[in-house]
């Protein structure tokens, strides 16, 4: 199966974003630049009225920067560009006029845990583990680490970026305010997702708007926050420790 970006809308106004790489869901810039322009087509879309985003397969939700394309950085410009792709999807859920849910069925490494962490609501079953992988490879969640660090406090996010190796639980990912539910089972994620999102989407949606703006209250410099972030992140990838990192995980 190649690579996509599905976008759907039902009946009753639930827009549904779901996304998918042959790579344990990982996120190249070619998806990147998908979700944005899927969140924002949603986001301005009159008929919708909440955004839900998932991932395709039964195993990983998402696996965070594509290797491939880290491997091919050559310079500075082209990290921050990299790097910013997962600023735009953050920075584009953060300005969103719509709530977005998140479906996280499996395990989220760097940018998945970002991705769950910026949605408004996310909620996960038992096998949604999740790791700050990024200072193993020579860098560190700097992009991410705003988004991750309002939802767990900076306790949490210390531990997760320099515990760098060790998987923490979904239910420790709960207990920290990553997650709102987590479930035994697939199928009872996905009937809580029927269930909950039907009270939202007969919910007042000016309420909601209002809600969101709440939410995101003390954050409209994430801008050039995470822009400036990219750029750490864009030119760590180019050290001599964080391509020995690259070299070791190819071969593994």
């Amino acid at each position: 199966m190649d690579a996509f970006v599905k976008k759907s809308i039902s009946e009753n106004g639930l827009g549904t974003i779901e996304f998918f790489t042959p790579a344990q869901n990982s996120l190249p810039t070619t998806i990147l630049k998908q979700l944005v322009v899927a969140i924002n087509e949603l986001s301005e879309d009159s008929y919708v009225k909440l955004i839900l985003i998932k991932s395709e397969g039964e195993r990983a939700f998402c696996a965070g920067a594509s290797f491939t394309e880290l491997g091919q950085i050559k310079n500075e410009t082209d990290g921050h560009s990299f790097f910013m792709g997962f600023a735009n999807v953050i920075n584009a859920i953060r300005t969103c006029n719509k709530m977005v849910l998140g479906r996280v069925h499996g395990k989220a490494v760097g940018g998945g845990v970002g991705l769950a962490a910026a949605c408004d609501y996310a909620l996960a079953t038992k096998n949604a583990s999740i790791r700050l992988s990024e200072l193993a490879v020579g860098i560190g969640p700097f992009v991410i680490g705003p988004a991750v660090e309002r939802k767990t406090g900076f306790s949490a996010f210390s531990q997760l970026s320099l515990n760098a190796t060790e998987w923490q639980t979904a239910n420790w990912a709960k207990e920290k305010g990553l997650f709102h539910e987590v479930f035994e089972t697939t199928i009872q994620l996905d009937e809580y997702i029927a269930y909950f999102t039907e009270i939202l989407l007969s919910s007042s949606q000016e309420a909601l708007f209002s809600l969101k703006k709440v939410f995101w209250d003390g954050t409209d410099h994430w801008g050039k926050l995470l822009s400036d972030r990219a750029a750490i992140s864009g030119k760590l990838i180019l050290t001599e420790d964080a391509q020995k990192a690259l070299a070791g995980f190819k071969s593994a």
